[in-house]
């Protein structure tokens, strides 16, 4: 299981990191799975990786609900939604993973707010994949 899930982070991560228009918006290849703590904002981090059976009679299956987050210092929250769709457009297109196969990848909602807090933009964008094993 953790494997699959390995997999699909992996590719995303490839995909994110490798998309130049997505690199202008962040000031260079800012994705991370665990944040420097000189990171410069904005930024891109993987969150929670929530998975599921998803097995039928025939096909063993799992689904994957996959959270992303955006982080950023910028007044309003224009820049959020602009990194929030960006990584959905460079998500849309086809993934390789490795060991699995991905039957299916698709957003489910994203949403951005202020933490008083911290003075940050955070915006969050939710995606379900569903992975079979690819032998």
């Amino acid at each position: 299981m953790t494997a699959a899930s390995a997999d699909l982070q992996k590719a995303m991560f490839e995909a994110l990191e490798g998309d130049a228009p997505l690199a202008a918006l962040l000031g260079g290849a800012r994705i991370f799975d665990r944040v420097p703590t000189d990171a410069a904002f904005p930024y891109v981090t993987f969150g929670r990786v929530s998975v599921f059976d998803w097995s039928t009679s025939t096909e063993s299956g799992l689904e994957h609900l996959v959270t992303l987050h955006v982080w950023s210092k910028a007044k309003g929250k224009k820049e959020a939604f602009a990194i929030l769709d960006a990584v959905r457009r460079v998500l849309e297109a086809p993934l390789a993973l490795d060991s699995q196969h991905l039957v299916n990848f698709r957003f489910e909602f994203a949403e951005v707010s202020f933490d008083d807090d911290i003075s940050v933009h955070h915006g969050l964008l939710r995606l379900r994949a569903v992975t079979e094993s690819a032998d």
